[in-house]
Parts: C-alpha cells; structure tokens; sequence
C-alpha cells in the first residue's frame, strides 16, 4: 500500500490515466506481444519466468510504443513539419516508422558509433539520417540546429510523459491480460523511460508488486544515484549492452527513486550468458539490453538476496531485438 499513497501524494510525470489513454491511441499500430515461458529456464532460475517479447514488436523493441504514443498525441499544426530526437539505438527506428505511419517527416540524428543494424531500420522506416560525433554533446547540439531549421518537435527518448505513458501500456497487457499472477517484473534500466512507465502502470494495478530493475555493471549510474538519493552520470560506459548507456533524466529519476524495489547489477559475460540462452531455450534472437533482465533473475546477487527470495513468478522484458548478427556470433565465441 505505500507504493499507492506514494502515488497518490507525488505528482509523476505519467500516471494510470495517460498509461491507458496511451493504450487506446496506439492499440491500432501496435503489437501486443506475446508472452513465452519454459520450463528449463524456470529450472535453472528456480522460479517461474514469463518472458514479454517486446523484441518481436514493430521496430524490434518496446520503443515504438511511447515514439507512436507521443507522435499521434501531436496535433495537426505541430506535425506537420515533423519530429527530431538524437538516439543512436532503437529510439530512432521506432520515432521514424512512427512518423511514416502518420505521413510526416522524421529527422534522426544519429552517433556515428552507432550499431549497424539500428541505423539500417531508421532508413528503412524513411528516417532521414543526420550523423553527429558520438558524445552527448555533439547529439544535443546538433538535434537543436536541426530543430532551428525544420520547426520540429523535439521527442526525447525517454525523458518525456507520451514516450513513459506510451511504454507503461506493457504492464497493462502483462498484468491485465496475459499474466495477472506476475508478483515481480524485472525491467532493463537506462534513461528510465520504460522502467518508469512499467512501474507507475504495475503499481497501479498491484500495489504489492516488486518492480526491480537490471543493470550492466559497466553503466551502473542508476545503481549509484539509487544508492546515493540523486541523479549520478559517469564519465563514461563501458558494457556490451549498447542500449544501456544513457543516464536517468529528471522526470524519470522520481519514480526510480520511489517505486523500484531494487537494482540488480550484472556482468557483461552473464549479459552474454542469457543471450545465449534467449537463443537456444527460448528459441529468440535478443540483443544485450533485452537480455539483462533474464542475466539479473539467474545472477547471485539476485538468488542469494534474501529479499526477492519470495518473488515466484517473476515478469521479465525482453525489451528487443536489434543486433547486428555478427556480433552475437563473437559473443557466442567468447
């Protein structure tokens, strides 16, 4: 019950409201993705695993949920001349094909480190690419140009109430429609967009439920700004998991610091580990980033805590699919 008067007390930058009219704005363009389970995994975890496979959503991962939220909340006037972001992942394919379905121009600028494959969706989606050096200051201060010259609307990837509203209707189908019985869900976390969004729809829904978040330990500022009661960057990152390197923002740092239950850090190598194992048990092809939360539920950190020791039947996002092929074979090699 303190995660609903919390709730009700603090003014978040989403809520159950905006998370359901989300829901009803992008039900025509979306996937509701389905939910896997198996009984190996469930084995080697000692608890019940359900997996959502936003990896097989429109744009190979969870993202097009807020970018199509956020571009249909636009009126007319503001759409017209299109929408910006500077994301170097999955953000940018999702923001370009939502664009594409609404018939308006999608300007991306995009690191030039950024994965192959990402970079591929957004122009097969009709993105127009705008390359930037691959430092956050070179991607803000470009974006910005780009908005001074088009008359864009700017879409953050995460750091905004359509993008958090848009990725909490994942709990609405988790929860209310696939799998009710859920006492846990572990979610990867970097800008916090979607951790936020899943928190604030799951606590709506089940107050009781823990809402955890996994980590790379090579990007582990949220870890530390949880630990420390503020928001903490790093110099720098350094993890396999290319889409779990942005920093909390300050609409999604309130609720990280007061409805996630806890944050699992974990190596690259079992990051690797459970992408094997996505590969081979669930017979799925997952990136890094969605590959975390399975790392996290099958890590000692979490096994041997013996505060999740009650947690049963545990929800994990396998948040997406978008690697390039030759570096999951590298990483098998490893």
């Amino acid at each position: 019950m303190e995660a609903e008067s919390q709730m009700r007390e603090v003014k978040y930058a989403a809520d159950i409201s905006s998370i359901r009219e989300a829901q009803a704005r992008i039900k025509p363009f979306i996937h509701q993705t389905p939910v896997l389970s198996s009984e190996s995994l469930n084995a080697l975890a000692g608890r019940q695993l359900f997996f959502k496979c936003e990896c097989f959503q429109k744009g190979g991962a969870f993202k097009f949920r807020g970018a199509c939220n956020a571009v249909f909340s636009l009126d007319d006037d503001q759409a017209v001349k299109g929408v910006v972001t500077h994301s170097s992942g999955n953000h940018a394919a999702a923001l370009s094909l939502a664009a594409k379905l609404r018939g308006i121009p999608a300007y991306i600028v995009i690191p030039k480190n950024a994965p192959k494959c990402k970079v591929e969706n957004v122009i097969r989606y009709g993105g127009q690419v705008i390359w930037s050096e691959p430092t956050m200051q070179s991607r803000e201060s470009t974006a910005a140009k780009v908005l001074q010259e088009t008359g864009a609307v700017l879409l953050h990837p995460y750091n905004d109430r359509r993008i958090i509203s848009g990725q909490g209707t994942i709990s609405l189908e988790l929860l209310e429609q696939q799998v009710p019985q859920l006492d846990t869900i572990i979610v990867p976390i970097s800008g916090g967009g979607l951790i936020s969004g899943v928190a604030l729809a799951a606590k709506s829904i089940n107050p009781a439920i823990r809402v955890l978040a996994a980590e790379p330990e090579g990007a582990n500022d949220a870890a530390q700004s949880k630990a420390a009661g503020r928001i903490i960057t790093l110099p720098e990152t350094n993890t396999v998991a290319d889409g779990l390197r942005a920093f909390l923002g300050d609409l999604t740092w309130p609720v990280v610091r007061d409805l996630v239950d806890g944050i699992i850090t974990v190596e690259d190598k079992e990051i690797i580990h459970a992408m094997k194992l996505c590969y081979e048990i669930l017979k799925v092809a997952v990136e890094p980033s969605g590959a975390i939360g399975l790392a996290a539920v099958l890590s000692n950190s979490f096994k041997k805590n013996s505060a999740w020791k009650d947690c049963s039947n545990i929800g994990i996002i396998l948040s997406g699919g978008n690697l390039d092929l030759g570096i999951l074979w590298d990483a098998y090699r490893k």
